[in-house]
């Protein structure tokens, strides 16, 4: 861990959940950490917080001036931010896959555009996106949220190839995981227990996210799957 003290992150998604499990590990282990998210949130002090919707440009480029200001130059950018929905796609509001689009699509794309640039301006940093199984598993009623977690995974390969060799990307999909995720969806009723795998813990995905983090310079882990091990899919 030694190699990750003293560098800066920044987490959107981060006030909650797995976001919330990535910035306490980061923090715990001597990086400057600012968390955003959409909600106020009380946090350990050793994090910074900004309250930030994704989804809005205006929001996002506030952020940044923030981070700037108050932090400087980050070195890791984690895009966790993300929203479910749970619509039949031929019943479903177009509408709320707006909103999920917005998040989960537009929201990475905006904070890669806005903190991006500065990683490859000061020679290196590491770019984690939270993507999912649903990713590379259709399934009823999951089509426009599985559909915008494939979707970054075509982002972050993107930009891996736009930023190598300055830059490390690394997508960490995880399966069922116990948070309030389901809690928030847009449309759904599923729980983590009722789905019946069993489910990950934020803390398990957070691990995972930081075995990426502490490669060697000149490594690069570019996709981590983690799953319960019931979890089919």
């Amino acid at each position: 861990m030694q190699q990750l003290k003293g560098k800066k992150a920044v987490v959107s998604g981060g006030g909650s959940g797995i976001g919330y499990a990535i910035a306490s590990k980061l923090s715990e282990i001597g990086v400057q950490t600012a968390i955003a998210d959409i909600q106020p949130v009380s946090v350990q002090p050793a994090l910074f917080a900004y309250q930030c919707d994704v989804s809005s440009g205006p929001a996002v480029d506030e952020l940044f001036a923030q981070v700037q200001q108050q932090l400087g130059q980050p070195d890791i950018l984690v895009c966790c931010a993300g929203r479910g929905i749970h619509e039949k796609l031929v019943e479903g509001d177009p509408e709320k896959w707006r909103q999920i689009i917005d998040v989960n699509i537009m929201g990475a794309l905006r904070l890669v555009r806005a903190f991006v640039p500065g990683m490859l301006a000061s020679g290196g940093g590491h770019v984690v996106f939270l993507s999912s199984v649903a990713a590379q598993q259709a399934f009823p009623y999951g089509g426009v949220y599985a559909a915008t977690k494939a979707a970054l995974e075509v982002v972050a390969e993107t930009l891996r190839q736009e930023v190598l060799p300055t830059i490390r990307v690394t997508v960490v999909a995880p399966g069922v995981t116990d948070t309030a995720f389901f809690e928030n969806t847009v449309s759904g009723f599923h729980t983590a227990a009722d789905i019946g795998y069993g489910a990950l813990s934020p803390d398990n995905v957070a691990d995972a996210v930081l075995f990426a983090l502490q490669q060697p310079e000149g490594v690069s882990v570019n996709r981590i799957t983690i799953r319960p091990n019931s979890q089919p899919f």
